[in-house]
C-alpha cells in the first residue's frame, strides 16, 4: 500500500499565533509559556453551596482548581494550584451597577493586593463583554476586553481595545457533560500570555453568565 501526500494534494495549513509584543503578566510570571497552551475548564453545577471547577491540561493533568463558597454575604472564588496553594481570590462587589469583580493576590482582601478589575461594558447587553482594568489603572480605556459570543458559547480575550488576541474559549458539549450535569469551556491561550490570568477572567465570565437575577 502507497504512503505519504499524493503530489500536488493540499495540507493542512498550521494555525501560528504571533507572540504578543510584551508578555502578558497579572498574576506571575510562572504562568508564562512560549507556545499556545490548551486548556479543559469543567465545573459542576451546584455542589451544596459550592460551584468547583477543575481545569486540566490536554493530557488531562490538573493545573489550578478553583473552590467557591456561594452560600455567604460575598460570594467569592478561589483560584489554586495544584497543590491547593491559592494563586488569587475573586470576588464579587455587591451593589455595583455592572456586576464588578475584584480579584486579589493569594487570599487577602486588602486594596493593596489588588491585582484587577472586571465589568461588564454596558449595562444591557446581548452578549455579554467585559472590561478588565489593573489596579494601577485609573483611567477610562480597560488593559483587557472579554468579547463574547452569541449564546454565550464562545468568547475572545483581547489586549486592550485593541485587535490583539491574548485568548480564546469556548463551549464544550457533549453527552459526558449533560448525563454529569457539568459545564465545560475549552481555552487557548496564546504564546506569553498569562494563562492563569486568562483562567481567573473564564471563572468570571462564567459567573456573570450563569447569573440570571436581574442587570444590575
Amino acid at each position: 500500500m502507497a504512503t505519504g501526500q499524493a503530489p500536488g494534494n493540499p495540507i493542512p495549513a498550521v494555525r501560528t499565533y504571533p507572540p504578543v509584543e510584551h508578555p502578558v503578566v497579572v498574576i506571575g510570571p510562572q504562568y508564562l509559556a512560549q507556545y499556545p497552551v490548551e486548556l479543559a475548564v469543567s465545573t459542576k453545577l451546584w455542589t451544596l453551596g459550592e460551584n468547583d471547577f477543575k481545569v486540566s491540561d490536554i493530557n488531562g493533568t490538573l493545573i489550578f482548581q478553583v473552590k467557591s463558597k456561594l452560600l455567604t454575604l460575598h460570594d467569592r472564588r478561589f483560584l489554586k494550584d495544584a497543590a491547593g496553594n491559592t494563586l488569587v481570590n475573586l470576588r464579587q462587589k455587591i451593589r455595583t451597577m455592572h456586576r464588578r469583580w475584584e480579584a486579589f493576590r493569594g487570599e487577602s482582601k486588602e486594596e493593596k493586593d489588588l491585582l484587577f478589575t472586571a465589568k461588564k461594558s454596558k449595562l444591557f447587553q446581548f452578549k455579554t463583554e467585559l472590561d478588565v482594568f489593573l489596579a494601577n489603572n485609573k483611567g477610562e480605556v480597560p488593559d483587557f476586553k472579554v468579547k463574547g459570543g452569541y449564546g454565550e458559547s464562545s468568547c475572545s480575550i483581547l489586549l486592550g481595545d485593541s485587535n490583539a488576541m491574548l485568548a480564546q474559549m469556548h463551549r464544550l458539549h457533549s453527552l459526558t457533560t449533560m448525563i454529569l450535569d457539568t459545564d465545560s469551556f475549552g481555552v487557548t491561550v496564546y504564546p506569553n500570555v498569562d494563562y492563569a490570568f486568562i483562567v481567573a477572567l473564564v471563572v468570571i465570565l462564567d459567573e456573570i453568565n450563569a447569573d440570571r437575577s436581574g442587570e444590575d
